[in-house]
């Protein structure tokens, strides 16, 4: 929407050499019109853009001199001086192109003198010898050639010597490239020389006409010779895998573009180019010349890479048009594709997969060509079935999934374009051309496509391109409801543009169908019901992603598409708005219709905002939407109001108003998304302010002012600048209000961004340009402060917004804040800087940076600083006080830094508790990042000071490093003392060295009973080692000191180190050259740092140490591979190699650190790889892996372990590296082998690092996990693209599963385990057989399915589960009921003897899994699925006895039973009006017997615990269950024999079948009263309420008796409440305090059921009469009071959530009653819980504490004083709203004399928080570390006090408040004043700064304070003191004050 600025054009001046600027000057005239005059002054101008006009009229002049018909000596020197010019300019200098358009109009007469000019110059540039030269003049040729007239006459004058110089460059290009093989900055712009001259040079061979003459007919010339020598380079270059892809690509195309050009006769050319192809040249028919340039082509061992390019030279560079090569050239095209089928199962790299995609697509495309006129065997051979299409859709299933986009994007061009070579093949059948859907290769691939699953991307793809083929109706006929179906799926990110592609090429097709058929308009109406109802449908009832995405994707596509079906929607959405209002979780048709209206307004299709208010909706429903408590509403309708297609358009009144109510309320929200969003929307409407702003200036100044003011604005200009600086200076005074002490990290983050955009937007006026706000206009002293306040935040992104936003501010707005405050801050932040708490550490350098900005550092400082920067101007003179003033801060904390290290090489202890130093090195890297380091003055003061630096670092690195790199650094603590320091920590040192070393790879762990390690031998060597120690701190006192505590201190400083060596590598520029005087880092300095690096991530133990060392050692890699040095850019190269090598010789004297994960030895490689150029080759990369996947195999029994732990774990880091791309995918075939067989390894750490690096590349293969789900379809892949992907892993895979059949599935009767099989089902599982799978593809998936089934018989219960799971995708779902028969047919008769549990058990999960997967398939509702499904069910009845006492089993009778409640639940339905299928096969029948013969009828002869016992239970009790349902079901017809009954379930002695029996039951209950179920319970369920009772009173299973509970509160109280007497001999009465015991002493859960019960049942009493009433009145204080206890934070949410639904469902009798029950202390006790709930922290009990206010605005005496009552408002205008009702109904029941005092407590909060503050400050300060301080997320103490406030001074504005007590008044104002006084006493002791030194009692303070003065000032008001306007906290900005909440009669939405 904002305009972008144009980019100002860079335009680098032309000049000359002297000698030609002396004859120009010599031969200009002195009236300077002659050619030379304008020359010369076009010459003189040093701006390039200036030049240009110059240029221009250089012709205009020729051309009057042309008709004097004179050509004098001054006009030839100047034409050759031209020629020079031309020459002389870069490429890409636009003054080229324009002196070339120029010369292009030169008059006839002047072009010989030209050419020959052009010809001389261009021969000069030809004879250069300098290499480095060579590049200009290839680039001067390529000018000549690119439609210049002249250099194209001169090219062909000296084609000879135009070729022999391009044969020359590119040999001596070539040769230097080899001699500096290593160093890749020179290599790429040798490579690139070398492949501008290649393009040059075919250029030429197209472009020069010379070519096509005599030049090549003579065999012995010059031409043909260096056109030969042309080709060989371009033949070698081609075999050449060190160049440049790019490079053997292009030289591809030049080797046959020479072909062509030099080849006679042209008719054999095709052959020539098949013969080379298929690598069957026959030498003694071809000429002499061509072997000698192309010999090495014509032999059987070429490349695939250089075959991969001469067949993309083939179909690039030969005339495929019109079948101009004949029949040969037909040959040529069909063997070109077996060419490249053969080279796609070869070709793994990526960027060879990604050629070879672009070259089958182009070969599609020359196939359309030459199939537009060829032979009738041509088109045979390209139709839709023949095999070559096949392979091609084999090609694009395979490949469609792939994870390059851009191979994904040549998928669909090969599929669209397969459609067109079919229909290009079929064009003259009788077939008629718009009647596509008849074909049968047409029909049969949409019938298979629409097969496909939704999550397959290529589906979209391919049903997108048959739409453009042959239309939608045929689509829409074979699946009338595909809009649904996609709309369906696009809750899932991945897929949402497919899809959304999809529909917009489906809706648009069927619309012009609709159109080019329809007579009339109504064709819109079918249009609507297709497209739209079905979009509809899911803004108002989908899921909130599905919605989100929705109205992203599909909804401005579709409105782009037809406009005018806005009004229908808006029309629909406007009769659903009331009935569907939304929710916490649900937009409603509200929310559609703002979503609707938004994007039609973002996309120009409301052209008046204005009108859209008017004629769609009433601004009560924006309003609304504002604070609707759905925040996507909210968001949406704030778009509404902010976003508009163009920048200028006005800002009226009513939005301006409308989006300062929602600023209001919305600034605090808990989701970064919606305050991100939120900051957007605001920042685009300001953006649309500032531009209209600058239109209304310029209408204002106008003179047609009055005539405009009609078109683009009803008021004057002036009004409306006016109304947009009171809006501005409003939205300002509202955010900084929002600044408050104690807001919430949401608010000043809200805030503090939109502060920064309106900074940002509305910048300082500059010059005439006129701002219509600026915002240093509304910052005073107090706003500075507390901007100042912010950078106390724990929250650094609250710092960093603080700090920007002070940077945008004009210097004099800051400077006249007080220097005195500022110049107290830098003691401050230097004692920030030595903090125990690192955020304080944090605090202190965005001081220090602050006040290096603001200049307002101690003058103390500069004496240390001898040179003073030299004097400069403007921004120049701020930078050097910058500069001078970082350079002081950074002496300073490095003298600090200096003494701090000394004193920590003597006490470590000492250090960690008094003087962390990270904290100092924290505000050096700081201070330093802020700096522009490449643009420094001061260069002779920096080389000391970086010096210095970089020895502190070390030392302070060598310090902390022992602790860092023990073997156990969390529980280490070096006990030194000042006495004893140096032998102590010694010894210390000694003990703490690491005692895991390389042994620990080389053998299997073997616990034994007495380990090698003696506690007592270390307490004899170290005494007194303890977790804790006492230590002097800071000022003399003592604190203790743990482990923690040094260590924190220890990987912090060395964090800061590693990150500070990073910054000084990564900004500071380094000396080329020794002594040299532009640089500050020396080579030798960088080898150290990279030396400090290496030692860290080798050696170090701690993760946080080695990972952030990683970080800095990422930077200086990625500098060192950018750095002209060779000697530094070859640094990583080497230190790769000495890593190598180390890892390889596992030498016990190796220093590197072996854990089990290697440390940081992965982080060292990792980085030393990614950093490597992206561009090149990769070399580095790819030798690397060939070392580690070798080093990662299995070893032998005499080889060390340890390099194949630390292979595996590099391994694994890089395949987790996304920097490396698909660079790393041709190695994992070979991991994924290395990962599966180091898990069969006798040495558990190899087990173990082969486990992380399966993770790890499961990952990599199938992508990140987006759902618990193990098996989500997103997560899988067809086994064809597997395989294809990954063909050695093929064999591999199926050779392992075999090995593990085989040993799992022997008869030798013992346990045996293969290591591997848990990892190969693994893999296996997650592959599934496409549909579209074609005949030609060699890795079937079929050879897998009898090994995995063999799995099955694993004595390993999880491995036959995965077994079972592997193996359903591997079978058609067409297939599966035959291999379920199958498998049901293997298992034993009951006649058998010898048989095996784990096999049947094996056998059954896989039957299971199977049926499982048919009955969830999309055959759900075909008779085919009933058909397979019945003879299922005949094959289960044969083997009935495993569900039977006669199988042993309890596990293989549980899974069988599953089975069969499996078959009821798909079966048991009527077919054609017949009965269900179960019973016509005697199912049930069965099923009866099996139940009666059960357990839970004959009980269990079990005494103890039996394997499978739970869940044969669960199995039993979920078919006897099934079998009751379908009993009841039946009750109509007949009584039938039902073996069980619910009763009898719910009397069984295990809480397993009693469990489940209550959640089914519990199921129906809950429908039933949700009326979301059936409408009425079965006759069933109707008279259980007195079972129920009884059982809850004996139960004493927790979860069942809260299922009993939760059944007991679903059903009616009138049915159960009756029968409490007969049943439990309990009164109602009785019952409500046996309940309420119960949910006062239970646990959680079960206390938050009962709570609820409770609850009914006093609602249930209120409802009834006044007797009834009356006996539970005396019960209801202590409810009341069980309310309040379940309010607390400290409590689960479960139970807060309880308290939110029962108040919410009591409202209307204890909260908004006109007559009230309770007494007015307990009624403003619940209200109070309201209150609090309403400011919880978890959003869900804020959403339901939300319904308890929409309920209490919603009751007949309070709905009618808001707007908002029946409205779903959010939680922020709730608290207000509820504040609001209240005080209303104290006026209702004229209880405000008694209330108000209790209300003023609630404002004065009765010193809770100051007493809490005057303890903290006066107790024995104590350091923490790991102590958090008080950070809030929502609750802010001082808006609640800000809405009470404002509430009741309106209220007693209006109130008789003369009632009030004399008494309670004088106690009210006296405990204020003693609050107020002992506030001024504590400020008082607070130390100056106490905003950053003691931010936490400070903030206490301040909140307290405000209370405290609120109060007093309505006390006051009370006493008649202080007049209407005093008000505390800006009450302007709540709803209180303006009319907006509890006005009568205001205009209502409802």
């Amino acid at each position: 929407m904002v305009l972008k600025k144009k980019k100002e054009m860079q335009v680098t001046a032309l000049t000359i050499c002297h000698q030609d600027l002396e004859t120009l000057r010599s031969l200009a005239d002195v009236e300077g019109k002659n050619l030379a005059s304008l020359l010369l002054h076009c010459v003189e101008l040093t701006d390039g853009v200036l030049q240009i006009p110059c240029v221009k009229q250089i012709v205009p002049l020729l051309e009057k001199t042309d008709k004097n018909g004179t050509c004098d000596p001054t006009i030839r020197s100047c034409l050759d001086i031209l020629a020079g010019i031309y020459l002389s300019l870069s490429l890409k200098n636009p003054l080229k192109k324009v002196l070339a358009s120029s010369l292009n109009c030169l008059p006839e007469f002047f072009l010989t003198e030209a050419i020959q000019s052009f010809t001389s110059r261009l021969q000069e540039e030809l004879n250069t010898t300098d290499l480095y030269s060579y590049r200009e003049v290839i680039d001067n040729i390529s000018s000549c050639l690119e439609n210049f007239n002249l250099g194209i006459i001169s090219v062909n004058n000296l084609l000879k010597n135009v070729l022999h110089f391009l044969e020359k460059s590119l040999i001596e290009i070539s040769e230097e490239n080899r001699k500096f093989a290593g160093n890749h900055i020179v290599q790429t712009q040798l490579m690139n020389d070398l492949l501008v001259g290649i393009r040059v040079s075919m250029m030429l061979v197209q472009k020069a006409q010379g070519l096509q003459r005599i030049h090549l007919k003579v065999f012995n010339s010059p031409t043909w010779h260096s056109m030969c020598g042309l080709l060989s380079i371009f033949t070698k270059f081609l075999g050449d895998d060190g160049l440049l892809q790019t490079i053997q690509s292009t030289s591809g195309l030049a080797v046959i573009l020479f072909i062509k050009a030099m080849f006679h006769p042209p008719e054999k050319i095709p052959d020539l180019i098949s013969s080379l192809l298929l690598r069957s040249v026959d030498c003694t028919s071809i000429p002499e010349w061509f072997l000698s340039c192309c010999g090495s082509l014509c032999c059987a061992d070429v490349s695939e890479s250089a075959l991969l390019f001469l067949c993309q030279g083939t179909l690039t560079m030969l005339d495929w048009q019109n079948g101009r090569m004949g029949p040969s050239g037909e040959a040529l095209l069909l063997d070109t594709v077996h060419v490249l089928f053969t080279l796609s199962s070869q070709i793994k790299e990526s960027t060879l997969e990604m050629f070879l995609s672009r070259v089958l697509s182009s070969w599609t495309n020359s196939a359309m060509h030459v199939l537009e006129s060829s032979s009738p065997s041509l088109k045979d051979s390209l139709t839709g079935n023949s095999s070559i299409v096949r392979r091609l859709l084999e090609y694009t299933y395979t490949h469609w999934e792939h994870p390059l986009d851009a191979l994904r994007h040549q998928t669909k061009i090969i599929f669209r374009n397969i459609l067109q070579m079919h229909q290009l093949t079929v064009e003259v059948s009788d077939l008629g051309k718009s009647d596509w859907t008849a074909d049968r290769f047409i029909s049969e691939l949409t019938e298979s496509l629409l097969r496909l699953e939704w999550h397959i991307k290529g589906k979209y793809m391919s049903l997108g391109c048959l739409v453009d083929c042959v239309g939608v109706e045929h689509i829409l006929v074979l699946a009338k409801t595909i809009p649904s179906q996609i709309l369906e799926v696009m809750g899932d990110q991945s897929l949402v543009p497919y899809a959304s592609d999809l529909l917009e090429t489906m809706f648009k097709n069927h619309k012009r169908h609709l159109k080019s058929q329809a007579v009339d308009s109504t064709w819109i109406d079918e249009w609507h019901e297709i497209w739209v109802s079905p979009l509809l449908y899911i803004l108002c009832e989908g899921n909130l992603d599905q919605k989100s995405y929705v109205i992203d994707y599909y909804l401005p596509k579709l409105l782009n598409c037809n406009p005018e079906s806005l009004s229908y929607m808006v029309k629909i959405l406007q009769t659903s708005a009331d009935a569907k209002p939304g929710s916490y979780n649900s937009r409603g048709a509200l929310g559609a219709l703002m979503a609707c209206l938004r994007t039609a307004r973002a996309h120009g299709h409301l052209q008046s905002a204005t009108d859209a208010w008017r004629n769609l909706m009433s601004s009560a429903r924006i309003r609304q939407g504002l604070i609707h408590q759905h925040c996507q509403v909210r968001i949406d309708t704030l778009g509404l109001l902010c976003e508009s297609n163009r920048s200028t358009e006005i800002v009226s009144p009513e939005e301006m108003q409308w989006v300062q109510f929602f600023i209001t309320y919305n600034l605090n929200s808990q989701s970064p998304g919606v305050r991100q969003q939120i900051c957007s929307l605001l920042k685009k409407l300001f953006c649309r302010i500032q531009e209209s702003s600058q239109v209304l200036y310029k209408l204002e100044q106008s003179k047609s002012k009055h005539a405009l003011e009609n078109e683009l604005t009803k008021q004057h200009p002036s009004v409306s600048l006016q109304q947009y600086k009171s809006f501005m200076s409003s939205i300002c005074n509202s955010l900084f209000e929002a600044l408050f002490p104690g807001s919430s990290y949401p608010t000043r983050f809200s805030a503090l961004t939109i502060l920064g955009s309106i900074a940002e937007v509305f910048p300082v006026s500059e010059g005439q340009v006129q701002t219509v706000y600026q915002l240093s206009d509304d910052i005073d002293v107090n706003r500075f402060q507390t901007l100042m306040e912010c950078f106390a935040s724990t929250f650094e992104t609250v710092k960093i917004l603080a700090f920007d936003l002070l940077m945008k501010l004009p210097k004099p707005v800051v400077q006249c804040q007080g220097s005195e405050k500022l110049q107290g801050l830098f003691k401050a932040a230097l004692a920030l800087s030595t903090s125990t708490k690192p955020y304080d550490c944090v605090t202190a350098s965005y001081l220090l940076n602050f006040l290096i900005w603001q200049n307002a550092l101690p003058s103390s400082l500069s004496a240390g600083l001898k040179a003073q920067p030299a004097a400069c101007g403007g921004g120049d003179q701020s930078a050097a006080v910058t500069e001078r003033n970082t350079l002081m801060v950074i002496q300073c904390l490095l003298e600090k830094l200096e003494e701090e290290v000394c004193q920590a090489e003597n006490s470590l202890l000492w250090a960690a508790a008094s003087f962390p130093m990270y904290g100092r090195v924290h505000c050096i890297t700081r201070a330093l990042q802020k700096l522009s380091l490449n643009r420094l003055q001061l260069i002779s003061e920096w080389r000391p000071v970086v010096e210095k630096l970089l020895l502190m670092s070390f030392r302070l690195s060598a310090v902390v490093s022992p602790v860092i790199q023990s073997s156990s650094p969390e529980g280490l603590i070096p006990m030194d003392t000042d006495a004893e320091s140096a032998s102590r920590l010694q010894m210390i040192l000694n003990e703490i060295q690491p005692r895991d070393n390389n042994a620990y790879f080389n053998q299997a762990k073997v616990f034994k009973e007495h380990d090698s390690f003696d506690l007592e031998d270390l307490n004899a060597s170290v005494p007194n080692i303890d977790t804790s120690a006492e230590i002097k701190g800071k000022e003399g006192k003592t604190c203790d000191v743990t482990a923690q505590m040094v260590l924190v201190c220890c990987w912090r400083s060395m964090k800061e180190v590693a990150l500070l060596l990073g910054t000084l590598c990564q900004l500071l520029p380094m000396q080329s050259v020794p002594e040299s005087p532009d640089g500050l880092l020396t080579v030798e300095q960088v080898k150290e740092i990279g030396d400090h690096f290496k030692q860290h991530l080798l050696q170090s133990r701690h993760r946080g140490a080695f990972e952030l060392s990683y970080t800095g050692f990422v930077k200086l890699t990625e500098i060192l591979n950018r750095c002209p040095n060779v000697s530094l850019q070859k640094l990583p190269e080497q230190w790769l190699w000495n890593v190598l090598e180390e890892i390889k010789c596992s030498d016990p004297s190796s220093k590197l650190c072996a854990t089990r994960r290697s440390a940081g030895i992965p982080f060292y490689i990792q980085a030393l790889l990614a950093s490597e150029p992206k561009k090149g080759k990769m070399d580095l990369l790819k030798i690397t892996m060939k070392e580690l996947i070798s080093l990662a195999g299995p070893a032998d029994d005499s080889q060390s372990t340890v390099p194949q732990v630390h292979a595996l774990n590099i391994l694994r880091a890089l395949f987790r590296d996304t920097r490396l791309g698909e660079n790393i995918i041709p190695y994992v075939a070979d991991g994924a082998k290395a990962a599966i067989l180091g898990f069969t390894s006798p040495v558990w750490a190899v087990r173990n690092s082969s486990t992380l690096l399966f993770s790890t590349l499961i990952t990599r293969i199938f992508g990140v996990k987006k759902g618990k789900d193990e098996l989500l379809k997103k997560n899988t892949m067809t086994g064809s693209e597997f395989f294809s992907r990954f063909p050695e892993l093929y064999p591999f895979l199926l050779k392992q599963l075999e090995a593990v059949a085989n040993t799992v599935d022997s008869d030798i009767g013992e346990l045996n385990h293969h290591p591997s099989m848990f990892l190969l089902l693994l893999v296996l599982g997650r592959l599934y057989p496409s549909p579209m799978d074609g005949t030609y593809s060699a890795l079937s998936m079929a050879p897998f399915i009898p090994f995995i089934m063999r799995c099955g018989c694993s004595p390993v219960y999880r491995s036959r589960e995965m077994a079972a799971r592997a193996l359903v995708p591997f079978v058609m779902t067409d297939e599966i009921p035959h291999t379920i028969r199958t498998l049901l047919a293997k298992l034993p008769n009951g006649t058998d003897q010898c048989f095996r549990q784990n096999h049947i058990h094996g056998t059954l999960l896989q039957v299971f899994h199977l049926l499982q997967a048919f009955s969830d398939s999309k055959y759900g509702m075909k008779a085919y699925f009933q058909q397979e499904l019945m003879d299922v069910a005949v094959c289960t009845k044969a083997k009935l006895w495993l569900a039977k006492r006669q199988n042993p089993c309890l596990v293989t009778r549980a899974v069988y039973i599953d089975i069969l409640f499996l078959l009821t639940c798909c079966l048991d339905k009527p077919t054609k009006g017949n009965q269900p299928v179960l019973d016509h096969l005697g199912f049930w029948e069965e099923i009866r017997k099996i139940i009666s013969a059960s357990e839970l009828i004959t009980g269990f002869p079990y005494t103890f615990t039996v394997p499978g016992l739970p869940q044969y239970l669960q199995s039993i009790t979920k078919l006897a269950i099934a079998t009751v349902w379908a009993g009841t079901a039946q009750a109509g017809e007949q009584t039938r024999d039902v073996p069980i009954s619910f009763s009898q379930l719910l009397e069984s002695s295990f809480p397993e079948v009693r469990l489940l029996t209550l959640e089914a039951l519990l199921e129906r209950f809950s429908a039933a009263a949700s009326g979301l179920g059936e409408k009425e319970l079965p006759p069933l369920l109707w008279n259980m309420g007195g079972m129920f009772l009884m059982l809850a009173m004996k139960e004493n299973h927790p979860e069942c008796l809260c299922k009993i509970l939760k059944i007991l509160h679903c059903m009616d109280p009138n049915v159960w409440l009756p029968q409490t007497e007969c049943c439990i001999h309990l009164t109602p009465k009785e019952f409500l305090n046996w309940t309420m015991d119960i949910a006062s002493n239970e646990r959680s859960e079960i206390q938050s059921v009962a709570l609820r019960l409770a609850s009914k049942v006093i609602a249930h009493h209120m409802e009834k009469c006044d007797k009834t009433r009356d006996s539970v009145t005396p019960r209801l204080k202590q409810w009341v009071q069980l309310v309040v206890s379940s309010c607390g934070d400290h409590l689960p949410m479960e139970s807060r959530l309880a308290a939110a639904e029962v108040l919410t469902s009591t409202t209307p009798f204890f909260l908004t009653n006109p007559h009230p029950i309770l007494g007015l202390e307990d009624t403003l006790a619940l209200w109070r819980c309201v209150f609090t709930l309403l400011q919880n922290e978890e959003q869900a009990i804020r959403d339901a504490a939300t319904e308890t206010v929409t309920t209490a605005v919603s009751q007949e005496n309070t709905c009618q004083s808001t707007e908002f009552a029946f409205c779903q408002v959010d939680a922020s205008i709730a608290l207000d709203l509820a504040l609001a009702v209240l005080c209303n109904l104290l006026q209702q029941w004229d209880q405000l004399a008694a209330g108000l005092p209790v209300l003023l407590g609630w404002l004065l909060g009765e010193g809770d928080d100051l007493m809490v503050c005057v303890e903290s400050m006066h107790q024995m300060e104590e350091d923490y570390l790991f102590e958090k301080v008080e950070v809030n997320f929502w609750a802010e103490t001082l808006i609640f006090v800000k809405y009470l406030y404002n509430h009741l001074f309106r209220l007693l504005s209006k109130s008789s408040w003369h009632l009030l007590s004399p008494e309670r008044l004088s106690h009210l104002q006296r405990t204020a004043s003693e609050q107020c006084h002992l506030l001024s006493q504590l400020f008082r002791e607070l130390p100056p700064t106490a905003e950053f030194m003691k931010t936490v009692e400070f903030t206490r303070l301040r909140i307290q304070e405000e209370r405290t003065s609120a109060c007093l000032r309505l006390l006051a008001f009370l006493e008649g003191k202080e007049g209407e306007d005093t008000l505390v906290l800006s009450a302007s900005d709540s709803l209180a004050d303006t009319n907006q909440l509890m006005l009568p009669g205001t205009q209502t939405a409802c």
